[in-house]
């Protein structure tokens, strides 16, 4: 091997070190947060090493008592035998039930921290995970953030309790053991720490393999969850297009990649478990050897070699729990690092930390405070202006879906956007409502930069109903007002609003009627239908609807058409519709091409121009015209 190479390893081997460092260093400011009963469980420590060791003196004292040995303290010898035997069985018997005593409180104790740490660090990833903007969540898997944020937080936990501080523990009680044989015999001491040496650095070398392979078989599980909650979730399309078969084999690839991986770590752990099993027994050998030698020699006694062959055995008991651990943490390193790939994740879309705006409020509904704007405060102002400056935007790159977008729309204004699949109308959206910043360019929300207002005030601000709406878990009532204080009074008028409140009289208890997970016991109509109540309450300045009436029938779309109209008063309003006989009676209509606004005008105006909108618009009513002739001839 060159110098190179060997340089190339050892500097590897470097960061790999620096980099477990540095991760356990994550988890401090976690600990300090719990450092009174952390402290305690060290603390503890003491007295149960010191107990574990004093039991094979004991017993060597014993058996150089009952022989008449001259290892045997001064202050037996001068008792009866029986009497100085029944002082050592009350002091063996005092360290057995105290460290069965506190090693169980201690460990409670140890087990109780990791639970918290656990806890925080689960609170904290959701907090961050949720804060995250759109585009973190368009290329990462569901699959992969529920394995972090369960199972790999999960081992957090045992990184602190199970791991560091059960490492800790095996370390001193290792110490005080080694000091304790040195005390009674130095020459087996050096021979029994000669044997520990190696064994410490094949232990070493098992879990740093370990560690890899359980970093892969991690990421497995996380394709394995990513796989069960894709077919999951489109469970309708699997079976509808007959995939069973086809996704049961994709399934089983994964499935066998990840039992792969997880047989590696199987063999590591269970490598080392083997190796200090057999080292045990040769350190035992080898003591009997040496001190059968000394013993022929007259330089030791029996009660001398007792305590040493009892010894052998308890310097190997913490190694090998020493070893269990080192697995826990290594298993507790992996998460920790794949935890913090999300922590690390930078939050895309921040609040200003001294936000200078204020642009909605729940009970006046105007702006609180304009910068030195025309609006005098004395007068209400007409609020509700959007205006898109210069605005660019791209996914990734410069692959630009919005281009140079510059418009007004003026307060109370109703606006329709319009356009081929892919021409960035739900682009604008998700613009407007800051799930992502423009690449270039602003927008203003009643002359005000958008980056400027809180999120939640911004969001507050607008009410989007989207195609399909989404339900939680739990009654009508709190789908409605989504954690947001509003009496049930306040519901049942924005229901009774938007023409919602006779489907849900009709649920079983009404307002207290139990959601399934994403509604799936609601239609998808009924769905919808809650979206416009879940918007109406809210009372928003700026009502965005993306194809809001799309799953509706013809009924229940005529019922939402007259609570539309009396919601979208004094309101401005963009709509997205593929229908363009939806929109007829809006202001303006804006028609987008590949992210650039091409036309803009009345719907009259858009048919004089004979541009896109009008080819749109002729395209419609011929296949409408078409359909009709269909079903006239069945």
């Amino acid at each position: 091997m060159s110098i190179s190479q060997s340089l190339k390893k050892s500097q590897k081997r470097n960061r790999h070190r620096e980099s477990d460092w540095r991760l356990f260093l994550r988890l401090v400011p976690y600990a300090r947060r719990h450092q009174k009963t952390l402290a305690l469980s060290m603390l503890l420590l003491v007295p149960l090493a010191v107990a574990n060791a004093l039991q094979p003196i004991i017993i060597g004292q014993v058996i150089s008592l009952i022989r008449g040995e001259d290892s045997a303290y001064e202050f037996l010898k001068n008792l009866p035998l029986l009497q100085g035997l029944g002082i050592l069985q009350g002091v063996l018997l005092f360290t057995v039930l105290f460290r069965l005593l506190f090693q169980g409180f201690q460990g409670f104790l140890v087990q109780k921290v990791g639970q918290q740490i656990t806890n925080d660090i689960r609170r904290d990833l959701f907090h961050h995970v949720t804060s995250l903007a759109v585009r973190f969540f368009d290329s990462t898997p569901v699959g992969k953030l529920i394995t972090r944020l369960t199972s790999d937080v999960e081992v957090l936990g045992d990184v602190f309790s199970t791991g560091a501080i059960g490492i800790v523990s095996d370390i001193f009680s290792m110490l005080v053991i080694i000091g304790f044989t040195f005390y009674t015999q130095w020459q087996l001491a050096l021979l029994l720490l000669l044997v520990l040496l190696p064994v410490s650095a094949l232990v070493v070398y098992f879990q740093y393999q370990y560690r890899q392979a359980n970093y892969k078989a991690r990421e497995e599980l996380s394709g394995l969850n990513s796989t069960l909650q894709e077919n999951i979730v489109g469970i309708n399309v699997v079976q509808l297009f007959r995939r069973e078969r086809f996704n049961s084999q994709l399934f089983h690839n994964v499935n066998k990649r990840y039992v792969k991986q997880v047989d590696r770590t199987i063999f590591y752990d269970s490598a080392v478990s083997a190796t200090l099993e057999w080292v045990a027994l040769i350190a035992t050998t080898i003591i009997l050897w040496a001190g059968g030698w000394l013993l022929l020699e007259k330089q030791l006694d029996f009660g001398t070699i007792s305590t040493f062959i009892f010894f052998a055995r308890k310097v190997f008991e913490p190694l090998q729990q020493f070893a269990e651990k080192f697995t826990v943490i290594q298993s507790g390193f992996t998460a920790i690092e794949r935890v913090s790939e999300i922590l690390d994740e930078p939050i895309e879309i921040r609040d200003l930390e001294n936000p200078r705006f204020s642009i909605f409020d729940s009970q006046l509904g105007y702006v609180d405070e304009l910068d030195n704007h025309e609006q005098a405060s004395s007068n209400k102002p007409n609020l509700g202006e959007i205006k898109f400056e210069n605005v660019w935007f791209a996914y990734k790159n410069d692959d630009y879906v919005i281009k140079n977008l510059d418009f007004t729309i003026h307060p109370g204004e109703k606006v329709a956007l319009v356009g081929p699949t892919g021409a960035g109308k739900s682009s604008v959206i998700r613009l407007l409502c800051r799930l992502y910043e423009p690449t270039k360019g602003r927008i203003l929300v009643d002359g005000i930069d958008i980056r400027e207002v809180p999120q939640a005030e911004l969001r507050r601000y607008m009410g989007v109903i989207l195609q399909e709406g989404f339900l939680f878990a739990g009654d009508v009532k709190s789908n409605i007002s989504l954690g947001d204080s509003y009496s049930i009074e306040e519901v049942q008028e924005a229901a009774a609003k938007t023409n919602v409140d006779k489907f849900i009289e009709k649920l079983p208890q009404g307002y207290d009627s139990e959601l399934r997970e994403r509604g799936t016991n609601l239609s998808s109509g009924e769905k919808q239908l809650l979206a416009f109540a879940r918007a109406a309450i809210r009372n928003p300045q700026i009502l965005v609807l993306d194809e809001a009436t799309a799953n509706l029938d013809v009924g229940t779309e005529c019922l939402i058409q007259d609570a539309l109209q009396e919601l979208l008063q004094s309101r401005t309003a963009i709509i997205i519709a593929h229908r363009l006989s939806t929109i007829r009676n809006v202001d303006r209509i804006f028609v987008l091409q590949s992210g650039e606004l091409v036309e803009r005008g009345s719907h009259e105006e858009l048919l004089e121009q004979g541009g896109m909108y009008a080819t749109l618009h002729n395209l419609q009513m011929l296949g409408t015209s078409e359909q009709s002739k269909r079903i006239t001839k069945s």
